[in-house]
């Protein structure tokens, strides 16, 4: 019954047709990976940047691409690499002789949608760079101050097999990011399905047929509404408990912080969005604790070397709190 006054709380209507067609339209080019797109749309309404992991060939970047062109928003990419210098992304004090004052031209980061491949291909001082974007929403460049433009929403890729000319990613950067989501390889029917989709495609163009099904305003709008939907004090006490399981967990040298915390509760609304419902339940917070802590929390040595993972760890802590019903 209770369940029947949360459903009539909020009108849902337009948020389930908007994910239902976000949904439809990867579809069209991306076979599988149902849990990746949930939690790239989870994180966009979410109001969080996203890290996208795994090997070459998994269409980790076709898939950021697509969700870009699915919103019809301002869209940039960057291809991270060893040379790249922060002035690079940023932008930089450029000359005007018309004027005969230096003007600053912006950098690629100004976007909507950022797609930053390979991001850890730059070094410390580029990485750096991306502190106070991606957490203020602004960054500051010789004394001035410009704010990004809303929705900013970065997606950066990365591979964590290869190591040639590859930078670790500091911790204070993984923590802005609300997810890490690990694409893994397809199943065999899946794959049976890729191979013969992209032999009957006539084009070599798979984006043509992909069109904006979103505007900017749109994400905010449906953003605000996520926001706004309902937590029990009893499931924001699961998030407290879990996040403070993490810093006395013997496998563990580095927990979670409040910012991890006001991810889960942030990322569970988002879900339960995606599944039509305008409250978090215990289940909600599950799910999306594993994609929210798998980088920000750190192994103790030993456990690393004995083959333990974080998402392990978290499963074990979830195990061990009482879960609120």
């Amino acid at each position: 019954m209770e369940e029947e006054i949360f459903e009539n709380r909020t009108d849902m209507s337009r948020l389930n047709a908007a994910v239902e067609q976000i949904k439809a339209t990867l579809a069209k080019i991306i076979v599988g990976q149902q849990e990746t797109i949930d939690l790239i749309i989870a994180g966009i309404l979410a109001d969080g940047h996203i890290l996208i992991e795994g090997v070459p060939g998994v269409a980790k970047t076709l898939t950021a691409k697509l969700v870009a062109k699915a919103i019809n928003a301002k869209y940039s990419r960057i291809q991270f690499t060893p040379d790249l210098m922060p002035s690079d992304i940023l932008g930089t004090q450029v000359f005007n002789p018309k004027t005969a004052d230096f003007e600053f031209k912006h950098g690629p980061i100004f976007g909507n949608i950022v797609l930053i491949d390979e991001i850890n291909r730059a070094p410390a001082k580029t990485q750096s760079a991306l502190f106070e974007v991606m957490e203020e929403r602004q960054l500051t460049n010789d004394g001035n101050t410009y704010k990004m433009d809303e929705p900013f929403i970065v997606l950066a890729t990365q591979n964590p097999v290869e190591q040639e000319g590859t930078y670790r990613l500091p911790e204070a950067q993984l923590d802005r990011f609300i997810f890490k989501v690990e694409v893994k390889y397809p199943s065999l029917e899946e794959e049976i399905a890729i191979i013969t989709q992209q032999h009957q495609h006539k084009t070599s163009d798979q984006l043509a047929d992909v069109h904006p099904v979103l505007s900017a305003h749109d994400i905010v709008a449906l953003r605000e509404q996520v926001k706004a939907f309902h937590v029990e004090p009893k499931i924001l006490e699961f998030v407290a408990k879990l996040i403070h399981e993490t810093r006395n967990n013997k496998a563990l040298f580095l927990g979670g912080s409040p910012r991890a915390s006001l991810a889960i509760v942030n990322a569970a609304k988002a879900l339960a969005a995606i599944k039509g419902r305008d409250f978090v339940t215990p289940e909600d917070v599950i799910w999306v604790a594993p994609p929210v802590l798998r980088h920000r929390l750190m192994l103790t040595p030993d456990k690393e070397m004995e083959g333990l993972t974080t998402d392990d760890v978290v499963a074990q802590i979830i195990q061990k709190i009482e879960v609120p019903r």
